[in-house]
């Protein structure tokens, strides 16, 4: 077992990288947004109490994110022979649909 080493593919370091930028700023945002929330209670600001709630969106936004690497990395099975690494591109999808809607709902 000595001289033998693991490689990986370009496209799992790939992958492990993104997976690694989305953690972190999944914690700078509940950070954040923890920060925002507290500012709002001191302050009594409406804006602020709106901005936490904006961070709060972004960190949903991010845990779907990782929703759907996770649900990429399943195996080929009968259904999908090519696999589900595709399927990141839907859940990035919804991320940006929900951008969109809960962005707009909350303006108005």
């Amino acid at each position: 077992m000595e001289g033998r080493t693991v490689t990986r593919s370009r496209s799992q370091n790939k992958a492990g990288s993104s997976k690694r930028v989305v953690y972190v700023a999944l914690a700078g945002n509940v950070l954040v947004a923890l920060s925002k929330f507290v500012a709002a209670g001191l302050s009594g600001s409406a804006l602020m109490l709106s901005e936490g709630v904006h961070s709060t969106i972004d960190c949903s936004n991010e845990l779907l994110l990782l929703y759907g690497y996770r649900r990429a990395a399943r195996p080929a099975d009968q259904l999908h022979p090519f696999g589900h690494g595709r399927e990141i591109y839907f859940w990035s999808f919804v991320v940006a649909l929900m951008l969109l809607a809960v962005g707009a709902g909350l303006s108005v």
